[in-house]
């Protein structure tokens, strides 16, 4: 149980099970890991997993503390309006269920506001930070939307097959995955013969991984292998390539060496049309997993940001540029700040495919790509990238503290700034409300600041994963 949801245990006001037959509760509401959350008559809190609002549930409780138990749903003796059949046959409770999705038991509106709720929850309690408006949730296609997956590979030498897939619930095995739903359906209907195909090969026993990247035209596989391939092998994957119409990659040892089995082909790369801009990258790059939604994404973000050819923009955490060059688009100046110079040296690629294919049309705003240790920030650093009209942050799960808090510092000191002047917007992304209300706490309490908006972001529909996006002003 995390510090999170011990922190829930005691502020969710979810009502008591008292006039039910000994032995059923009735849920309230879902936590964080969409756990049904019902309380006991003396007041314990249980999370159900398998379990929905409103409905009446038997449980088997198999952990158990002072104020909370925790356990699956055995009978459900009123079930929710909101509970519907799911859309794949890995999904469930059951032994050997696939752990990758949560909620395909919930209806995907609910689902969304299910998360619409953790994000305010995450601010408020928190943080005490209120948005004064909350945006409309980004949501897209709920099935076949995921772009980026790595799915585990286990040779079973007792049954001489091969699975491939993502792990079992709370398990370390495969779970035996013949479909997914979630992933294309070009990939989904790949799995049994990429399957086969692992089981013929000679390395069968030493492929641990096999990591999956889509781009606008191109489907990458990226073969993770423990020992040099044999010439037959690589054969094989070059005769699976041309029926299956993808790209294989090989990786033998970290990221670093990923490379092509063959030289040659399209290239792997995404498109963000609003923009014009054109995106390659390479499959072991951080891309977002579902492009449907990442195009809605940045094309908000960058209407909240308000950039325009008089301002200089900051966008920390950029990546490859994928808010970074859709700015340049529209403000005059740019400013892109990643931890890593092997990713700015690949941002700066990106910055000048999109310059030559630009050649023609409205040139790219001036934009610099620079590398510095994001989580270590303080306020002489602040001061000497100079002064911004607007930043746009959207960093890694750990979230933008160092940041945030150096931003507070010169907004307590007015001393340190001499003639800088902090950004009068913030536009910020986020893969983790809790992080995010952390920050939303120094901003709007110790750096001067209002959240003048927030709403989610459903990237990842049918799980837990919380997307979202909040917009900051100067008071």
């Amino acid at each position: 149980m995390s510090e999170q949801e011990e922190t829930s245990v005691s502020e969710h006001q979810t009502p008591s099970s008292d006039d039910l037959p000994e032995g059923r509760l009735r849920v309230g509401s879902l936590d964080i890991d969409a756990q049904g959350i019902a309380r006991r008559p003396d007041g314990k809190v249980v999370f159900i997993e398998g379990a929905l609002p409103f409905e009446i549930v038997s449980v088997n409780v198999h952990r158990k503390k002072n104020n909370w138990e925790q356990g699956v749903v055995t009978d459900i003796h009123h079930e929710s309006p909101q509970r519907v059949r799911p859309g794949c046959p890995n999904f469930g409770l059951h032994k050997g269920a696939c752990g990758g999705c949560k909620m395909q038991h919930l209806d995907a509106a609910a689902q969304v506001a299910m998360k619409q709720r953790v994000l305010e929850d995450n601010l408020w309690h928190l943080a005490k930070v209120k948005a004064e408006t909350l945006l409309r949730p980004i949501e897209g296609p709920a099935w076949g939307y995921r772009f980026r997956a790595r799915l585990s590979v286990r040779y079973v030498v007792k049954k001489g097959e091969v699975l491939i897939g993502f792990h079992e619930r709370k398990s370390r095995y495969i779970a035996d995955m013949q479909v997914c739903p979630i992933l294309p359906p070009h990939v989904s209907a790949m799995l049994m013969p990429l399957r086969a195909l692992i089981a013929q090969m000679e390395a069968r026993e030493t492929l641990p991984q096999v990591e999956l990247a889509c781009g606008d035209s191109v489907t990458a596989l990226v073969l993770r292998h423990l020992e040099p391939l044999s010439e037959s092998d690589k054969q094989r994957l070059r005769e699976f390539a041309t029926e299956h119409g993808v790209q294989w990659w090989l990786q033998p040892k970290g990221p670093d060496t990923v490379h092509l089995l063959d030289e040659g082909g399209a290239q792997l790369a995404y498109s963000l049309p609003d923009f014009g801009v054109h995106m390659p990258f390479k499959p072991t790059d951080f891309t977002q997993v579902n492009p449907y939604i990442n195009r809605v994404l940045v094309s908000r973000a960058l209407r909240l940001l308000k950039a325009q050819k008089t301002d200089r923009v900051i966008d920390w955490f950029c990546g490859l540029g994928n808010f970074t060059l859709p700015i340049a688009t529209q403000a005059g100046e740019v400013l892109g700040i990643e931890g890593a110079e092997a990713l700015v040296a690949r941002s700066r690629q990106n910055l000048a495919h999109n310059q030559a294919l630009r050649a023609e049309q409205s040139p790219l705003a001036p934009t610099t790509f620079v590398a510095r240790n994001l989580f270590e920030m303080t306020p002489a650093m602040l001061v000497a990238d100079g002064v911004a009209d607007k930043w746009l942050v959207d960093p890694p799960r750990e979230g933008a503290f160092a940041l945030s808090k150096a931003l507070a510092e010169l907004h307590q000191q007015p001393e340190l700034r001499g003639g800088w002047t902090p950004p009068k917007r913030i536009v910020y992304v986020s893969c983790n409300p809790a992080t995010l209300a952390r920050d939303a706490g120094l901003l709007v309490h110790q750096a001067g600041y209002r959240c003048v908006a927030a709403g989610v972001v459903n990237m990842f529909a049918h799980t837990a994963h919380v997307e979202s996006m909040a917009v900051f002003e100067l008071a």
